[in-house]
C-alpha cells in the first residue's frame, strides 16, 4: 500500500492544504447540481478524513479508503462516523448516497484507463437518483512537469521530516501514461532517524477519458476546468429516475 510507512505523518505533511475552503467549494458544487432531497455523503479515498471533518457540517457522512493506517486518523478526527477499508475499483456498500466524492486527485491511483472506468462505475453505483458524483482529477500529460524537483520539510521540536522526489513519467501512448513519484523520506524522532521510499504511480488521464467513464457509468458529466484547487473537477449527475 502506498502510505504504509508515512500514514502517521500524513496530516503534518499536508498541513498547508486549506481543507475548510475546499470543502466549502465542494458544498457549493453539490448545492448547484444535486437534485435529490437527502443529505448523505460518501467520500471515496477519504484518507485521514480532513474534508469530511468540514463536510459533516452539511451532510451525514461515511468514508472509504484502501489505507487502514489513514483511516485510524480519520476515526479519531470524526468520532461516530463509519469508515470502511475498501478499493475504489471494486467496492459495494449495499447502499446509495445523495453525494459521492473522490477528492485530492486520489482517482489517479487507479493508474490505467480500464481501472478508471471500474472506479467511476462503482462510485456511480452508489449515487441515488438525482444525486451527484464529484471527482477531483490528477494531472493530464500536457500539464505534468517531468523532471521537476519537489521537497517538503517539517521542522517540529520532536519531528523532523525531509521528503523529496523528482517527477517522472512512465507508460506509452498505446498503454497509457502515468506519473511516477518515488518519495524519499528522511524522518527523525526522539527514537531515531530512518530513511524509506514510497512509490506513487498515478494515471495521467485526459478530459475525454474522464468524460467517457462518467457517461459509460450512466451519469451526465460536467467538466469544471478550475475546480477547488486548479486541477479541475468532474461532476456526474444521476437522473431523477
Amino acid at each position: 500500500m502506498t502510505y504504509t510507512r508515512s500514514a502517521a505523518w500524513y496530516d503534518v505533511l499536508y498541513g498547508m492544504k486549506d481543507y475548510a475552503r475546499e470543502s466549502q467549494g465542494v458544498h457549493a458544487m453539490i448545492t448547484q447540481h444535486k437534485r435529490s432531497t437527502g443529505n448523505t455523503l460518501l467520500d471515496v479515498a477519504c484518507g485521514t478524513g480532513r474534508h469530511l471533518e468540514f463536510l459533516r457540517e452539511w451532510y451525514a457522512i461515511k468514508g472509504l479508503d484502501l489505507e487502514a493506517g489513514l483511516l485510524e486518523s480519520a476515526r479519531e478526527r470524526c468520532p461516530g462516523v463509519e469508515f470502511v477499508v475498501g478499493d475504489m475499483t471494486q467496492f459495494d456498500l449495499g447502499e446509495q448516497f445523495d453525494v459521492v466524492t473522490c477528492l485530492f486527485s486520489a482517482i489517479g491511483y487507479v493508474r490505467t484507463v480500464d481501472r478508471l472506468g471500474l472506479a467511476i462505475q462503482h462510485m456511480a453505483n452508489h449515487v441515488k437518483p438525482g444525486g451527484v458524483l464529484i471527482v477531483e482529477p490528477w494531472f493530464e500529460c500536457a500539464t505534468w512537469n517531468v523532471g521537476r524537483i519537489h521537497a517538503n520539510f517539517i521542522d517540529q521540536p520532536d519531528l523532523k521530516i525531509a521528503r523529496m522526489n523528482i517527477s517522472e513519467i512512465r507508460g506509452s501512448a498505446a498503454e497509457g501514461w502515468y506519473s511516477r513519484n518515488d518519495m524519499h523520506f528522511l524522518v527523525a524522532t526522539p527514537q531515531g532517524v530512518e530513511h524509506f521510499v514510497e512509490r506513487h504511480d498515478l494515471g495521467l488521464f485526459e478530459v475525454e477519458q474522464y468524460l467517457a467513464a462518467f457517461t459509460a457509468s450512466g451519469l451526465e458529466p460536467i467538466h469544471d476546468p478550475q475546480g477547488i484547487t486548479g486541477r479541475g473537477m468532474y461532476i456526474g449527475k444521476r437522473g431523477a429516475g
